[in-house]
């Protein structure tokens, strides 16, 4: 999983690729209006993360979340993006949001 395209929006990276996971889930990554804003006009982190956990809560993702979540408890989950580190990266906040489902489910962040 994770958003295989670089800070545009658009063109990929080339650190992700079709060979890189199982399975792709784009509903769980970043809305492309998010992701612009933070990159290109500013967008303060706090905020993206505001509006990232707020997608994660909408009807279209919510029950992604908990599927994904559910799954983690049965078995490992690698969650995968762009983003060099996880302190300001959406797999970070997407694998907090599963935890905050399941707490007793284990988590590694690399």
């Amino acid at each position: 999983m994770g958003r295989h395209i670089l800070n545009d929006g658009k063109t990929p990276g080339l650190r992700i690729t079709n060979q890189s996971y199982d399975k792709h889930l784009p509903i769980l990554a970043p809305p492309l209006k998010l992701i612009g804003s933070y990159y290109n006009r500013g967008l303060k982190w706090e905020e993206f993360e505001e509006g990232y956990l707020a997608h994660l809560g909408s009807q279209e993702a919510s029950e992604i979340v908990k599927n994904l979540a559910k799954r983690a408890i049965k078995e490992d989950i690698a969650i995968m993006c762009i983003e060099e580190t996880t302190e300001k990266g959406h797999r970070r906040l997407l694998t907090e949001e599963c935890k905050r489902i399941f707490p007793q489910m284990e988590v590694i962040i690399k």
